[in-house]
């Protein structure tokens, strides 16, 4: 599976899909980030129950300069703003998931993005594993609970020690391995973050988020 593959494959809708309640008590916010071609818009996109919002625009020859494509030289579209997209976990609780953009010049966004989040993905290609470290640094200085999942490009899987050793993570953290285009992979991560929150915060373990930075 190439990199265009992953971030431009739309799932076939699931006609019989339940519809929608008019609301629900609890909203809760759920970031995905990650490197720049990892997967994110292919994630929302498959698990999202409503048409998923996406800002992707095609990639053009000026971003070659300011973009590394090494990698993703397939890739034709990418995400400008976030992506967004909804799941609902039972009648009174619904997770809104915002995909952001994977991008050096884009990151400015991502402290915004992270205000009132619950929780994050860090979706990781291994292939180029070194893009996740800004993600996984924002996150902690945010003081924001995350797990890592790994998307399937293809080709042998890394060592689960190994990875964590590459993205030096804490033993806490849970690490996973999906397919970003599967519905049901990416259903599975998002029940893999849920129950890390809820651990977290049954056991008193949740970090406090430090102070908030002034924006100029």
């Amino acid at each position: 599976m190439d990199s265009a593959t992953s971030e431009t494959r739309t799932e076939t809708v699931d006609e019989t899909r339940a519809p929608l309640g008019a609301s629900a008590d609890n909203g809760l916010k759920i970031v995905v980030v990650g490197g720049f071609g990892a997967g994110k818009t292919t994630m929302v996109r498959s698990v999202s129950e409503i048409r998923p919002l996406n800002t992707e625009e095609t990639m053009t020859q000026a971003g070659e300069a300011v973009d590394d494509t090494s990698g993703v030289s397939g890739k034709t579209a990418t995400t400008v703003a976030f992506d967004f997209g909804r799941i609902t976990l039972d009648a009174r609780n619904v997770l809104y998931l915002f995909g952001a953009p994977g991008q050096e010049r884009f990151w400015f966004l991502w402290d915004r993005l992270f205000s009132g989040t619950l929780g994050a993905v860090v979706l990781v290609d291994t292939r180029r594993i070194a893009d996740s470290w800004y993600a996984i640094d924002r996150l902690e200085h945010h003081g924001t609970p995350f797990i890592v999942a790994c998307n399937d490009f293809g080709g042998p899987r890394h060592r689960e020690a190994d990875i964590r050793e590459a993205l030096d993570l804490h033993p806490r953290v849970p690490l996973i391995h999906c397919d970003a285009r599967s519905r049901d992979s990416a259903r599975d991560v998002l029940i893999a973050l849920v129950e890390h929150l809820r651990t977290l915060y049954t056991s008193g373990a949740r970090p406090a988020a430090p102070a908030q930075e002034a924006v100029s």
